[in-house]
């Protein structure tokens, strides 16, 4: 299957949205995370890789079902999960090299996946929010009061959390999720795609059309920064030495103000960025092309095709 990736431009004023083809790879790179010393990729393709960078050695594993996996996270080396349509929830606990499926009260499609500690959360498509307390042997679901689909999903400890979806859509609770509430945003006009808070007070959201939002309120409010760039923001997320980095699709928008301003930093003609995540304190990231890691000063990619053929 062919990735395609929403740009926008301006043509002679109007706002234009175009459908750029991704290459075809051997592995198109949905989720990603850190466990230890290892990466994990989940793959549109439905396989999973495992490995390092910094290492020679990577294992290619299939996965037992035909739905497509969205998003992947890991609670030790040994304990993880992986999430996806129709429902979709595998779990492995002996890091990674067998999946077993979950039974969950919903088929709606999955599409992130996030741990603090024992306790863990899912969004999907219809507002689906998925709960469980005790490391994801069960899952229940939470009542959201919506119908339009999540994206993305943040915790900053047991209480404190933010969802965002489509159209907009923008959910706070501070009970753990037991209650959820949408919260007006005027500014946020299209779908939004992440959302990361660096304390009880400030957070940011990104999302198509190039739209920041940020909060100094817990996520009460939200005012829009200047953005610049007009394509689709797919990850925030801020790195131990502070500076802030989202993710497009040639590259970041830095930040070295505490998040309040941000620039563009193009690293290539067409990168297609999906995420980040956290390795030992720096921000890496990771898409169609490859895993994109610091290296000095500069980002070294790894692309996908060499990970591929170095895996077992």
């Amino acid at each position: 299957m062919r990735k395609r990736f929403s740009v926008l431009f301006f043509l002679s004023g109007s706002l234009v949205a175009a459908q750029i083809p991704v290459p075809e790879a051997a592995c198109l790179i949905e989720g990603a995370t850190a466990a230890r010393d290892r990466l994990w990729l989940v793959c549109e393709e439905g396989m999973v890789l495992a490995g390092s960078p910094l290492r020679s050695g990577w294992t290619q594993i299939a996965l037992p079902v035909q739905s497509t996996p969205r998003d992947v996270a890991f609670l030790d080396d040994k304990r993880g999960f992986i999430v996806g349509d129709r429902g979709m929830i595998l779990a492995t606990e002996d890091g990674g090299n067998t999946w077993r499926q979950i039974e969950v009260p919903t088929r709606e499609n999955l599409t992130a996946v996030f741990f603090r500690g024992e306790r863990g959360w899912i969004t999907g498509w219809s507002g689906v929010i998925l709960h469980s307390a005790d490391g994801g042997r069960s899952w229940q679901l939470q009542k959201t009061g919506i119908s339009h689909g999540l994206e993305g999903i943040y915790f900053l400890d047991d209480a404190r959390g933010w969802a965002v979806g489509w159209v907009g859509t923008i959910l706070r609770t501070t009970d753990g999720g037991q209650t959820w509430k949408q919260v007006s945003a005027p500014d946020a006009r299209w779908s939004l795609h992440a959302v990361y808070f660096r304390d009880a007070d400030n957070g940011w959201i990104v999302g198509f059309g190039g739209q920041i939002l940020r909060s100094r309120d817990g996520g009460q409010s939200w005012e829009a920064l200047a953005s610049p760039v007009t394509s689709s923001l797919t990850s925030v997320a801020f790195d131990s030495a502070g500076r802030g980095w989202i993710t497009t699709v040639d590259g970041f928008l830095v930040s070295e103000d505490g998040g309040q301003s941000w620039t563009h930093r193009r690293l290539g003609n067409w990168l297609f960025l999906n995420g980040t995540l956290s390795v030992d304190g720096s921000v890496w990231a990771y898409g169609a092309r490859g895993i994109l890691r610091p290296e000095g000063s500069a980002f070294r990619l790894d692309r996908i095709e060499q990970l591929v053929a170095r895996a077992s």
